[in-house]
């Protein structure tokens, strides 16, 4: 599974939710989706303003987690 890690680099940077959904020019409701990683997909646009809202690289912001396989002995 891809995970977004905005959440992650507001902390780390000391931004706020607030500053962020401002400085991306979106809105709120997209972008509190992508914050929590509940969206299916990401436009390659968004990612761009993602890596200057961030000031950062697309693989800092991306990052891939193994699921847990509730089927192992299959």
């Amino acid at each position: 599974m891809v995970y977004v890690r905005v959440k992650e680099i507001l902390k780390e940077k000391k931004k706020t939710k607030y500053w962020f959904v401002k400085k991306m020019e979106g809105g709120y409701q997209a972008l509190s989706h992508l914050m929590d990683n509940e969206t299916s997909g990401i436009h390659f646009a968004t990612l761009e303003k993602l890596c200057s809202v961030l000031e950062c690289e697309p693989g800092d912001i991306l990052v891939l987690k193994k699921r847990k396989d509730k089927q192992k002995n299959e």
